[in-house]
Protein backbone atom coordinates (compact mmCIF):
# COMPACT_ATOMS: atom_id res chain seq x y z
CA UNK A 1 0.00 0.00 0.00
CA UNK A 2 1.04 3.46 -0.90
CA UNK A 3 2.61 4.63 2.95
CA UNK A 4 1.36 8.24 2.40
CA UNK A 5 -2.19 7.37 2.95
CA UNK A 6 -0.95 6.52 6.58
CA UNK A 7 -0.41 10.30 6.66
CA UNK A 8 -4.13 11.31 6.65
CA UNK A 9 -5.65 12.17 9.37
CA UNK A 10 -9.39 11.60 10.28
CA UNK A 11 -12.02 13.43 8.42
CA UNK A 12 -13.68 15.73 10.78
CA UNK A 13 -16.99 13.90 10.29
CA UNK A 14 -15.56 10.52 11.18
CA UNK A 15 -14.15 12.84 14.36
CA UNK A 16 -17.70 13.72 14.83
CA UNK A 17 -19.25 10.11 14.80
CA UNK A 18 -16.83 9.51 16.75
CA UNK A 19 -17.00 12.06 19.42
CA UNK A 20 -21.18 11.45 19.15
CA UNK A 21 -20.39 8.03 20.06
CA UNK A 22 -22.67 6.63 22.80
CA UNK A 23 -24.97 10.36 23.07
CA UNK A 24 -28.79 10.08 23.09
CA UNK A 25 -30.50 12.88 21.85
CA UNK A 26 -33.76 14.03 23.78
CA UNK A 27 -36.12 12.11 21.66
CA UNK A 28 -38.25 15.19 22.10
CA UNK A 29 -36.57 17.10 19.65
CA UNK A 30 -36.71 15.98 16.16
CA UNK A 31 -33.03 16.24 15.17
CA UNK A 32 -31.55 19.18 13.22
CA UNK A 33 -27.98 19.06 11.52
CA UNK A 34 -26.15 22.19 10.92
CA UNK A 35 -22.91 20.20 10.85
CA UNK A 36 -22.37 18.78 6.96
CA UNK A 37 -22.30 21.99 4.28
CA UNK A 38 -24.15 20.18 1.82
CA UNK A 39 -26.64 22.65 -0.01
CA UNK A 40 -30.44 22.15 0.32
CA UNK A 41 -32.35 24.09 -1.42
CA UNK A 42 -34.17 22.40 -3.96
CA UNK A 43 -32.14 21.92 -7.20
CA UNK A 44 -33.88 24.77 -10.07
CA UNK A 45 -36.75 22.24 -12.19
CA UNK A 46 -34.75 23.77 -15.67
CA UNK A 47 -31.35 22.31 -14.18
CA UNK A 48 -33.46 18.69 -13.86
CA UNK A 49 -35.27 18.94 -17.49
CA UNK A 50 -32.14 19.77 -19.11
CA UNK A 51 -30.62 16.72 -17.11
CA UNK A 52 -33.09 14.50 -18.53
CA UNK A 53 -33.48 15.93 -21.69
CA UNK A 54 -29.25 15.11 -22.54
CA UNK A 55 -30.04 11.66 -21.04
CA UNK A 56 -32.72 11.00 -23.55
CA UNK A 57 -31.41 12.93 -26.48
CA UNK A 58 -30.63 10.36 -29.62
CA UNK A 59 -27.06 12.53 -30.11
CA UNK A 60 -24.50 12.07 -27.19
CA UNK A 61 -26.46 11.23 -23.95
CA UNK A 62 -24.95 8.45 -22.25
CA UNK A 63 -24.13 6.81 -25.54
CA UNK A 64 -20.21 8.21 -26.09
CA UNK A 65 -17.27 8.54 -23.97
CA UNK A 66 -17.02 12.10 -22.80
CA UNK A 67 -14.42 14.22 -24.08
CA UNK A 68 -11.59 15.39 -20.55
CA UNK A 69 -11.56 18.88 -22.84
CA UNK A 70 -15.26 19.28 -22.46
CA UNK A 71 -17.72 20.15 -25.40
CA UNK A 72 -16.82 23.52 -26.91
CA UNK A 73 -20.33 25.00 -26.09
CA UNK A 74 -19.52 24.04 -22.16
CA UNK A 75 -16.16 25.67 -21.93
CA UNK A 76 -17.70 29.13 -24.01
CA UNK A 77 -20.34 29.24 -20.94
CA UNK A 78 -17.60 29.25 -18.97
CA UNK A 79 -15.88 32.12 -20.42
CA UNK A 80 -19.50 33.77 -20.75
CA UNK A 81 -20.04 33.68 -17.05
CA UNK A 82 -16.15 34.67 -16.14
CA UNK A 83 -17.08 38.18 -18.33
CA UNK A 84 -20.53 38.84 -16.66
CA UNK A 85 -19.29 37.96 -13.19
CA UNK A 86 -15.74 39.41 -13.58
CA UNK A 87 -15.13 41.39 -16.20
CA UNK A 88 -12.78 39.02 -17.88
CA UNK A 89 -12.01 37.97 -21.11
CA UNK A 90 -10.70 34.57 -21.01
CA UNK A 91 -9.89 32.29 -23.97
CA UNK A 92 -12.19 29.12 -24.19
CA UNK A 93 -9.63 26.85 -25.94
CA UNK A 94 -6.98 27.37 -23.35
CA UNK A 95 -7.73 28.97 -20.18
CA UNK A 96 -10.74 27.42 -18.80
CA UNK A 97 -11.11 23.33 -18.34
CA UNK A 98 -14.56 21.25 -16.98
CA UNK A 99 -14.00 19.36 -14.11
CA UNK A 100 -15.70 17.36 -11.52
CA UNK A 101 -16.61 19.31 -8.50
CA UNK A 102 -14.42 21.48 -6.97
CA UNK A 103 -13.18 19.12 -4.43
CA UNK A 104 -11.71 16.48 -6.65
CA UNK A 105 -10.03 19.39 -9.15
CA UNK A 106 -8.32 21.04 -6.00
CA UNK A 107 -7.00 17.28 -4.74
CA UNK A 108 -5.82 15.92 -8.15
CA UNK A 109 -4.61 19.66 -8.96
CA UNK A 110 -1.64 19.26 -6.34
CA UNK A 111 -1.01 15.69 -8.12
CA UNK A 112 0.26 17.67 -11.12
CA UNK A 113 1.76 20.89 -9.36
CA UNK A 114 3.83 19.43 -6.88
CA UNK A 115 7.65 18.29 -7.75
CA UNK A 116 8.56 15.53 -5.57
CA UNK A 117 11.98 15.41 -7.13
CA UNK A 118 12.82 19.16 -7.36
CA UNK A 119 15.67 18.54 -4.56
CA UNK A 120 15.38 15.10 -3.25
CA UNK A 121 16.81 16.54 -0.34
CA UNK A 122 14.69 18.93 0.96
CA UNK A 123 10.90 18.30 1.14
CA UNK A 124 8.43 20.59 -1.13
CA UNK A 125 5.66 22.51 1.09
CA UNK A 126 2.17 23.21 0.47
CA UNK A 127 0.77 25.86 2.25
CA UNK A 128 -2.77 26.19 3.38
CA UNK A 129 -4.85 28.37 5.79
CA UNK A 130 -5.77 27.13 9.13
CA UNK A 131 -8.82 26.40 9.73
CA UNK A 132 -9.40 24.98 6.36
CA UNK A 133 -11.10 22.38 3.72
CA UNK A 134 -9.32 19.36 4.37
CA UNK A 135 -9.10 17.88 0.84
CA UNK A 136 -5.95 20.38 1.00
CA UNK A 137 -3.63 18.55 3.65
CA UNK A 138 -4.81 15.14 1.91
CA UNK A 139 -3.58 16.34 -0.96
CA UNK A 140 -0.49 18.00 -0.15
CA UNK A 141 0.52 14.93 1.46
CA UNK A 142 -0.61 12.28 -0.99
CA UNK A 143 1.62 14.35 -3.39
CA UNK A 144 4.50 13.84 -1.28
CA UNK A 145 4.69 17.43 -0.03
CA UNK A 146 4.25 18.97 3.70
CA UNK A 147 1.98 20.85 4.59
CA UNK A 148 1.98 24.43 6.13
CA UNK A 149 -0.50 26.06 8.05
CA UNK A 150 -1.04 29.54 8.17
CA UNK A 151 -3.47 30.62 11.10
CA UNK A 152 -6.26 33.09 10.45
CA UNK A 153 -6.59 36.53 12.42
CA UNK A 154 -10.50 37.06 13.88
CA UNK A 155 -8.81 40.67 14.91
CA UNK A 156 -8.27 40.93 11.18
CA UNK A 157 -11.55 39.40 9.89
CA UNK A 158 -9.80 36.01 9.71
CA UNK A 159 -7.19 37.23 7.64
CA UNK A 160 -4.09 34.31 7.07
CA UNK A 161 -0.86 36.47 8.39
CA UNK A 162 1.48 36.35 5.59
CA UNK A 163 4.13 38.27 6.61
CA UNK A 164 4.93 35.81 9.29
CA UNK A 165 5.50 32.87 7.36
CA UNK A 166 9.35 32.35 7.27
CA UNK A 167 11.06 33.05 3.74
CA UNK A 168 12.70 29.37 4.27
CA UNK A 169 9.27 27.78 4.11
CA UNK A 170 8.42 30.29 1.35
CA UNK A 171 11.62 29.09 -0.82
CA UNK A 172 10.40 25.53 -0.29
CA UNK A 173 6.96 25.84 -1.22
CA UNK A 174 5.24 24.98 -4.47
CA UNK A 175 1.99 25.44 -4.28
CA UNK A 176 0.01 27.86 -1.70
CA UNK A 177 -4.22 27.18 -1.66
CA UNK A 178 -6.18 30.42 -1.12
CA UNK A 179 -10.18 29.99 0.23
CA UNK A 180 -11.84 33.32 -0.37
CA UNK A 181 -14.81 33.33 1.08
CA UNK A 182 -12.90 31.04 3.20
CA UNK A 183 -14.51 27.97 4.78
CA UNK A 184 -15.45 27.99 7.66
CA UNK A 185 -14.95 31.85 8.31
CA UNK A 186 -16.28 33.32 5.14
CA UNK A 187 -14.21 35.66 5.14
CA UNK A 188 -12.95 37.64 1.26
CA UNK A 189 -9.52 38.14 0.88
CA UNK A 190 -8.73 41.97 0.07
CA UNK A 191 -6.57 43.37 -3.11
CA UNK A 192 -4.31 44.03 -0.90
CA UNK A 193 -3.45 40.56 0.42
CA UNK A 194 -3.96 39.11 -3.12
CA UNK A 195 -1.15 41.91 -3.88
CA UNK A 196 1.14 40.12 -1.73
CA UNK A 197 0.71 36.63 -2.70
CA UNK A 198 1.34 37.76 -6.17
CA UNK A 199 4.69 39.19 -5.49
CA UNK A 200 5.76 36.11 -2.76
CA UNK A 201 4.84 33.96 -5.80
CA UNK A 202 7.02 35.61 -8.64
CA UNK A 203 9.60 35.84 -6.28
CA UNK A 204 9.42 32.28 -5.39
CA UNK A 205 7.65 30.39 -8.03
CA UNK A 206 4.97 29.06 -6.47
CA UNK A 207 1.54 28.20 -7.61
CA UNK A 208 -1.69 29.73 -6.01
CA UNK A 209 -4.84 27.55 -6.41
CA UNK A 210 -7.91 29.89 -5.62
CA UNK A 211 -10.94 28.02 -4.06
CA UNK A 212 -14.58 30.01 -4.78
CA UNK A 213 -16.62 27.64 -4.31
CA UNK A 214 -18.71 29.98 -2.54
CA UNK A 215 -18.60 33.27 -4.54
CA UNK A 216 -22.21 33.28 -5.57
CA UNK A 217 -23.50 33.35 -1.76
CA UNK A 218 -22.84 36.66 -0.41
CA UNK A 219 -24.91 39.08 1.58
CA UNK A 220 -23.86 42.44 0.84
CA UNK A 221 -24.40 44.28 -2.68
CA UNK A 222 -20.92 44.15 -4.08
CA UNK A 223 -19.61 40.21 -5.07
CA UNK A 224 -16.86 39.02 -3.64
CA UNK A 225 -12.86 39.81 -5.19
CA UNK A 226 -11.87 36.92 -7.23
CA UNK A 227 -8.44 35.30 -7.60
CA UNK A 228 -8.52 36.14 -11.70
CA UNK A 229 -9.99 39.42 -11.21
CA UNK A 230 -7.51 40.42 -8.35
CA UNK A 231 -4.66 39.45 -11.11
CA UNK A 232 -6.29 41.61 -13.95
CA UNK A 233 -6.36 45.02 -11.75
CA UNK A 234 -2.80 43.99 -10.51
CA UNK A 235 -1.89 44.42 -14.27
CA UNK A 236 -1.69 40.38 -14.30
CA UNK A 237 -3.34 39.24 -17.58
CA UNK A 238 -2.23 36.41 -17.92
CA UNK A 239 -2.87 35.16 -14.64
CA UNK A 240 0.49 33.75 -13.85
CA UNK A 241 0.70 30.86 -11.73
CA UNK A 242 -2.39 31.13 -10.75
CA UNK A 243 -5.52 28.82 -11.01
CA UNK A 244 -9.18 29.51 -9.95
CA UNK A 245 -11.51 26.28 -8.46
CA UNK A 246 -15.43 27.24 -8.70
CA UNK A 247 -18.37 24.66 -9.16
CA UNK A 248 -22.26 24.46 -9.67
CA UNK A 249 -22.69 22.91 -6.24
CA UNK A 250 -23.48 25.91 -3.96
CA UNK A 251 -24.48 28.28 -6.42
CA UNK A 252 -27.15 26.24 -8.12
CA UNK A 253 -27.90 23.51 -5.78
CA UNK A 254 -26.87 20.48 -7.26
CA UNK A 255 -23.78 19.11 -5.27
CA UNK A 256 -24.41 15.11 -6.74
CA UNK A 257 -23.96 16.76 -10.30
CA UNK A 258 -20.53 17.12 -9.71
CA UNK A 259 -19.50 19.60 -12.02
CA UNK A 260 -17.55 22.75 -11.53
CA UNK A 261 -14.37 24.58 -13.99
CA UNK A 262 -11.06 25.89 -13.14
CA UNK A 263 -10.01 29.04 -15.06
CA UNK A 264 -6.46 31.06 -15.23
CA UNK A 265 -2.97 30.52 -16.50
CA UNK A 266 -2.66 28.44 -19.95
CA UNK A 267 0.20 26.72 -19.09
CA UNK A 268 -1.34 25.32 -15.35
CA UNK A 269 -4.96 24.43 -17.75
CA UNK A 270 -2.66 22.58 -20.34
CA UNK A 271 -0.86 20.55 -17.48
CA UNK A 272 -3.90 19.90 -15.50
CA UNK A 273 -5.46 18.57 -18.80
CA UNK A 274 -2.89 16.56 -19.14
CA UNK A 275 -3.10 14.39 -15.88
CA UNK A 276 -6.80 14.58 -16.54
CA UNK A 277 -6.79 13.01 -19.58
CA UNK A 278 -4.25 9.89 -17.76
CA UNK A 279 -6.53 10.19 -14.59
CA UNK A 280 -9.83 9.59 -16.33
CA UNK A 281 -11.47 12.36 -14.77
CA UNK A 282 -13.77 13.62 -17.92
CA UNK A 283 -17.21 15.17 -17.04
CA UNK A 284 -20.66 13.25 -18.22
CA UNK A 285 -21.93 14.14 -21.55
CA UNK A 286 -24.93 14.53 -19.83
CA UNK A 287 -23.36 16.44 -16.84
CA UNK A 288 -21.54 19.02 -19.40
CA UNK A 289 -25.28 19.50 -21.25
CA UNK A 290 -26.76 20.29 -18.14
CA UNK A 291 -24.08 22.63 -16.81
CA UNK A 292 -23.72 24.80 -19.91
CA UNK A 293 -27.29 26.06 -19.37
CA UNK A 294 -26.83 26.04 -15.61
CA UNK A 295 -23.83 28.81 -16.30
CA UNK A 296 -26.00 30.53 -18.90
CA UNK A 297 -28.68 31.39 -16.12
CA UNK A 298 -28.49 33.72 -13.34
CA UNK A 299 -32.10 34.38 -12.19
CA UNK A 300 -32.11 31.10 -10.62
CA UNK A 301 -28.39 31.66 -8.41
CA UNK A 302 -29.96 35.09 -7.74
CA UNK A 303 -32.84 33.61 -5.64
CA UNK A 304 -30.97 31.04 -4.12
CA UNK A 305 -28.52 33.97 -2.86
CA UNK A 306 -32.07 35.52 -1.26
CA UNK A 307 -32.86 32.89 0.73
CA UNK A 308 -29.39 32.72 2.46
CA UNK A 309 -29.86 36.34 2.92
CA UNK A 310 -33.08 36.02 4.32
CA UNK A 311 -32.28 32.78 6.64
CA UNK A 312 -28.66 34.61 7.73
CA UNK A 313 -30.50 37.56 8.67
CA UNK A 314 -33.03 36.03 10.92
CA UNK A 315 -30.32 33.41 12.69
CA UNK A 316 -27.64 35.61 12.97
CA UNK A 317 -29.26 38.23 15.42
CA UNK A 318 -30.52 35.51 17.68
CA UNK A 319 -27.30 33.70 17.73
CA UNK A 320 -25.52 37.29 18.75
CA UNK A 321 -27.44 37.27 21.94
CA UNK A 322 -25.56 34.34 23.59
CA UNK A 323 -22.64 33.49 21.12
CA UNK A 324 -19.21 35.68 19.61
CA UNK A 325 -20.51 35.50 16.20
CA UNK A 326 -21.22 38.15 13.02
CA UNK A 327 -22.31 37.75 9.53
CA UNK A 328 -19.89 36.78 7.06
CA UNK A 329 -18.48 38.37 4.02
CA UNK A 330 -20.09 35.02 1.96
CA UNK A 331 -20.90 31.52 2.23
CA UNK A 332 -23.14 29.56 3.83
CA UNK A 333 -21.49 29.02 7.34
CA UNK A 334 -21.65 31.15 10.84
CA UNK A 335 -18.10 30.66 12.56
CA UNK A 336 -19.24 31.35 16.16
CA UNK A 337 -17.08 31.42 19.32
CA UNK A 338 -18.36 29.60 22.03
CA UNK A 339 -17.39 29.10 25.97
CA UNK A 340 -15.03 26.22 27.08
CA UNK A 341 -14.38 23.30 24.88
CA UNK A 342 -15.77 23.27 21.51
CA UNK A 343 -16.22 19.44 21.44
CA UNK A 344 -17.94 19.74 24.94
CA UNK A 345 -20.10 22.13 23.20
CA UNK A 346 -21.21 20.54 20.55
CA UNK A 347 -21.53 16.90 22.04
CA UNK A 348 -24.06 18.27 24.76
CA UNK A 349 -26.14 20.50 22.66
CA UNK A 350 -26.75 16.76 20.41
CA UNK A 351 -27.82 15.08 23.79
CA UNK A 352 -30.04 18.20 25.15
CA UNK A 353 -31.20 19.73 22.14
CA UNK A 354 -30.69 17.20 19.43
CA UNK A 355 -29.06 20.02 17.31
CA UNK A 356 -25.48 18.93 15.57
CA UNK A 357 -23.05 21.46 15.50
CA UNK A 358 -19.03 21.06 14.11
CA UNK A 359 -16.71 21.84 16.25
CA UNK A 360 -13.74 24.06 15.17
CA UNK A 361 -11.25 22.54 15.93
CA UNK A 362 -11.53 19.61 13.65
CA UNK A 363 -11.25 21.54 10.80
CA UNK A 364 -7.70 23.13 11.76
CA UNK A 365 -4.26 21.61 13.04
CA UNK A 366 -2.21 22.49 15.93
CA UNK A 367 0.61 24.86 15.39
CA UNK A 368 3.14 25.16 18.29
CA UNK A 369 0.47 23.82 20.73
CA UNK A 370 -2.12 26.03 19.38
CA UNK A 371 -5.35 25.59 17.37
CA UNK A 372 -6.72 28.32 15.86
CA UNK A 373 -10.38 26.05 15.40
CA UNK A 374 -10.49 25.78 19.22
CA UNK A 375 -13.20 27.04 20.87
CA UNK A 376 -15.27 27.86 18.32
CA UNK A 377 -18.40 26.05 16.29
CA UNK A 378 -19.22 25.93 12.59
CA UNK A 379 -22.94 25.75 11.61
CA UNK A 380 -24.10 25.35 8.17
CA UNK A 381 -27.17 27.63 7.48
CA UNK A 382 -28.05 25.02 4.39
CA UNK A 383 -31.86 23.99 5.48
CA UNK A 384 -34.87 26.06 5.25
CA UNK A 385 -35.12 28.85 7.29
CA UNK A 386 -37.69 27.72 9.31
CA UNK A 387 -35.33 24.93 10.49
CA UNK A 388 -32.52 27.07 10.97
CA UNK A 389 -34.58 29.76 13.10
CA UNK A 390 -35.43 26.53 15.23
CA UNK A 391 -32.04 25.12 15.78
CA UNK A 392 -30.88 28.55 16.15
CA UNK A 393 -33.69 29.08 19.51
CA UNK A 394 -32.69 25.59 20.82
CA UNK A 395 -28.78 27.22 20.81
CA UNK A 396 -29.54 30.16 22.56
CA UNK A 397 -31.62 27.79 25.15
CA UNK A 398 -28.83 25.82 25.91
CA UNK A 399 -25.94 28.28 26.42
CA UNK A 400 -28.49 30.51 28.58
CA UNK A 401 -28.63 26.72 30.36
CA UNK A 402 -25.02 27.55 30.91
CA UNK A 403 -24.90 29.99 34.36
CA UNK A 404 -21.02 29.99 33.70
CA UNK A 405 -17.98 28.42 32.43
CA UNK A 406 -17.03 27.32 35.66
CA UNK A 407 -20.29 26.03 36.87
CA UNK A 408 -20.93 23.82 33.64
CA UNK A 409 -20.67 20.21 33.98
CA UNK A 410 -20.75 18.07 30.62
CA UNK A 411 -23.77 16.23 30.72
CA UNK A 412 -24.04 12.46 31.57
CA UNK A 413 -24.65 10.19 28.24
CA UNK A 414 -26.90 7.51 30.63
CA UNK A 415 -28.47 9.61 32.90
CA UNK A 416 -31.56 11.97 32.15
CA UNK A 417 -30.63 15.06 31.57
CA UNK A 418 -32.26 17.98 33.88
CA UNK A 419 -31.56 20.65 31.53
CA UNK A 420 -33.76 23.41 30.51
CA UNK A 421 -36.23 22.54 27.74
CA UNK A 422 -38.52 25.21 27.22
CA UNK A 423 -37.43 25.76 23.47
CA UNK A 424 -40.07 24.90 20.94
CA UNK A 425 -40.47 20.42 20.28
CA UNK A 426 -41.45 18.87 17.71
CA UNK A 427 -43.43 15.75 19.02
Amino acid sequence: MNPLLGLLQPYPFERLRALFAGVQPDPAYRPISLGIGEPRHATPEFLTQAYAQAVTRQSGGLASYPSTAGDPALRQSFADWIRKRYGLGVDPLTQVLPVNGSREALFAFAQTVVDRGADPAVKPIVVCPNPFYQIYEGAALLAGAEPYFVAADPARNFAQDWDAVPAAVWARTQLLYVCSPGNPTGAVMPLSEWDKLFELSDRHGFVIASDECYSEIYFRDEPPLGGMQAASLLGRHDFRRLLSFTSLSKRSNVPGMRSGFVAGDAELVRNFLLYRTYHGSAMSPVVQSASTVAWADEQHVVANRAMYREKFARVTPMLAEVLEVALPDAGFYLWARVAGDDTAFARDLLALYNVTVLPGSFLARDVQGVNPGAGRIRMALVAETAECEEAAQRIVQFVRGRTSIQDFQPVSLTSPSTHDRSAPKNH
